[in-house]
């Protein structure tokens, strides 16, 4: 389902996204064509915005991002049937088979970044995602698995180094490898949008899903303006003035949680423990494209404070604010002069150059 909307507007985006977009004070130009559209896709709301284009183009545009991403939902999902469904089960299984060619570019590419994060991302986990369970709706009372079953799924040690291409062909060393691609897919489908977005001749746009997002152009020559809010409440804790062709994606521990028995527990597990990743409530990155701010923000929040530097250069990230749970604000000094902070009430940590 869409919604149109062709006036300019604040984005109300959903309530646990830390990153807000605001946009569209066409002061300078009120006729300037704005349209914005909204959809539902990888559980998310998708806000589409696109300036400088007719309604009729846009309307095309949005209706084929659409399209595409459900398409994507459907080829990439690890939990419904389809093409990766399939190939985990032959992996369990120990064997050699034709991959899906919606795939295997997926899997080379989470390889490569599996890599540059020493394994903090890791697609490779699904066991382990499945074993929580936050994929799933929250039905009734939940509780955190079973210690033993922690314990011996992360003894497996699943990586996507264990997988082997062939040509089409597709293996692993290790049968407990079960792919999900939930930690980077939404980052994939923003970059593949982008660019039809581009190849349509549409230069100036946001794609926005729940919150992370990618950017092209300017809003009528100046910078979009990205208010990034703080994870312990809706207050605004500052604002990014994003650049033509950046990318700027936030994993916190607010999206998706349960608490149980007095101790919350949320989505992103950390591979060497089997447990959700301590020490952190939010990062955000910024970067060229999507799919590497995704898999990057993942693996930067598993570091936590103490780590967060050298992944984040290994990553090739330029642009790191991550919020610990003390409060304390860590960045990088490139990120120190992007965000316009408009609180004091944070200790900040200004660390080393990234580059």
């Amino acid at each position: 389902m869409s919604f149109r909307f062709n006036e300019p507007r604040f984005l109300t985006l959903m309530p646990f996204v830390v990153i807000i977009a605001l946009f569209f004070m066409w002061r300078s130009d009120p006729n300037l064509p704005v349209h914005n559209e909204r959809f539902m896709a990888f559980g998310t709301m998708m806000d589409i915005s696109i300036v400088g284009a007719s309604r009729e183009l846009s309307e095309q545009a949005v209706d084929q991002l659409e399209k595409d991403f459900q398409q994507m939902h459907q080829l990439w999902h690890a939990w419904d049937p389809g093409p990766v469904g399939r190939a985990n089960q032959l992996i369990s299984e120990g064997k050699t088979f034709a991959a899906p060619t919606s795939i295997i570019p997926l899997i080379i590419t989470g390889q490569k970044l599996a890599q540059q994060s020493d394994n903090l991302f890791n697609p490779a986990i699904g066991q382990l995602i499945n074993a929580w369970g936050f994929h799933k709706p929250p039905e009734g009372e939940r509780k955190p698995p079973a210690e033993d079953l922690i314990k011996k799924l992360v003894n497996k040690k699943p990586l996507m180094s264990d997988l082997h291409i062939d040509g089409f062909y597709l293996s692993s060393s290790n049968p407990a490898v079960k792919l999900d691609f939930g930690a980077y897919g939404k980052g994939v489908g923003i970059d593949q949008s982008i660019e039809t977005l581009r190849n349509m001749g549409i230069d100036n746009a946001i794609i926005n899903a729940g919150g992370d997002m990618r950017i092209i152009g300017t809003r009528d020559g100046k910078p979009w303006r990205i208010a990034v809010r703080s994870p312990d409440s809706s207050d605004v804790l500052g604002v990014i003035n994003a650049r033509d062709d950046e990318s700027i994606f936030t994993s916190g521990d607010y999206e998706r949680k349960f608490s149980y028995q007095g101790k919350r527990y949320h989505h992103i597990i950390d591979p060497r423990t089997g447990y959700p990743a301590e020490g952190v409530s939010s990062v955000t990155v910024i970067h060229t494209d999507a799919t590497t701010a995704d898999a990057a923000a993942t693996a930067i929040f598993v570091a936590g404070p103490k780590d967060w530097h050298r992944i984040a250069k290994q990553m090739g990230i330029r642009y790191v604010l991550m919020i610990d749970k003390q409060g304390t604000l860590h960045m990088n000094p490139a990120m120190q002069k992007r965000i316009d902070l408009l609180t004091k009430k944070y200790k900040i940590e200004i660390s080393d150059p990234l580059t």
